[in-house]
């Protein structure tokens, strides 16, 4: 949008959702943690594997995805610059 060409709003979409994107994160880590202190036995376990998921979610989210989409702007193998909101 306003111009911008579709690498540039790519990398604009991922700086402007970073920042969700941590905060979300961290805010349900914060609550797993919380529930890693005071659950017991199933509960315990359910908050390792909550954690465990979500730094697997974040780490995706932010690197991941951001490599495919990029490469796929770079290849240019998607035409179509409605798909990105451009």
């Amino acid at each position: 949008r306003n111009g911008k060409t579709l690498r540039a709003a790519v990398d604009a979409g991922f700086h402007r959702a970073l920042t969700t994107i941590i905060d979300s994160n961290v805010t349900t880590v914060i609550a797993a943690i919380v529930l890693l202190y005071f659950g017991t036995g199933p509960i315990k376990g359910f908050a390792v594997t909550l954690i465990i998921g979500i730094a697997v979610s974040m780490f995706t989210a932010i690197t991941v995805t951001r490599v495919i989409l990029v490469n796929l702007v770079n290849t240019r193998l998607i035409t179509n610059k409605k798909l990105f909101g451009v």
